[in-house]
């Protein structure tokens, strides 16, 4: 049963007995110069026969998928979540910054079925107890989500990146402000409806943050894909 987490090409084997943690000044360091990232954010460790990783920070929240799609949950300060799946990918944004790492479990107790879940463009689960439907999106809406996932859609390999202000994803997309701001509520709005948390304010997410959150809950549903660049403005190729 070896667990394994692999960040911008490096692999961290996991000890059975020992607790794994994840961070600024942690086993794995993410970035040591962002001050808006915990020492010590994520843990992972066994318990009972099962891995968990847990949110040990008071303020972050991170989105944590399955390669395959079937289960996406949503990890706030305090929570924890069963690593269950043969690989996950797990998202987080602190500050401007977002961050990507993977953990790959070796004999997992769960495995997908192929074909069992839909394919992109389709929005899978937001939570261990919750599952959400297929979403539908205007063009704009779409070319909304790629222009805020762009930095990230073009750089997965990196491990992070950042998400544009309001004024700068408006310029990229050549809107008004006063227009993306009202493109980017509805969005918001449309994934409420759908049982997305953390797209609105409350003790452990600040509206502010939805811009983040958005795209974490995008790329981890597999809404938009590198393939979707092409649907931007001109001025840089699509990868």
């Amino acid at each position: 049963m070896m667990v394994t987490v692999r960040y911008c090409g490096e692999e961290y084997r996991l000890a059975p007995q020992g607790r794994f943690s994840i961070g600024r000044e942690a086993d794995l360091v993410l970035d040591e110069d962002n001050p808006f990232l915990h020492r010590v954010f994520l843990t992972i460790e066994q318990e009972q026969g099962l891995w968990w990783m847990s949110n040990v920070g008071s303020h972050l929240s991170a989105t944590a998928l399955s390669r395959e799609g079937g289960f996406q949950a949503w990890l706030s300060p305090g929570g924890r979540v069963p690593l269950v799946f043969p690989a996950m990918t797990v998202w987080f944004t602190a500050g401007e910054t977002t961050y990507e790492f993977e953990v790959i479990y070796d004999d997992a107790p769960f495995q997908a079925v192929e074909g069992a879940f839909p394919a992109s463009g389709a929005a899978l689960r937001n939570s261990a107890d919750e599952t959400i439907g297929e979403v539908a999106l205007t063009p704009e809406q779409r070319v909304l989500l790629v222009a805020l996932a762009e930095d990230m859609l073009r750089n997965f390999d990196r491990g992070a990146g950042s998400i544009p202000r309001s004024t700068d994803a408006a310029r990229r997309l050549g809107w008004p402000i006063t227009k993306f701001n009202r493109k980017l509520d509805n969005v918001c709005m449309k994934f409420d409806r759908m049982g997305v948390r953390g797209l609105h304010g409350g003790p452990a997410r600040l509206a502010t943050a939805r811009k983040a959150r958005l795209v974490e809950y995008a790329l981890g549903a597999h809404i938009i894909t590198q393939a979707d660049l092409g649907l931007l403005p001109g001025r840089h190729p699509a990868v």
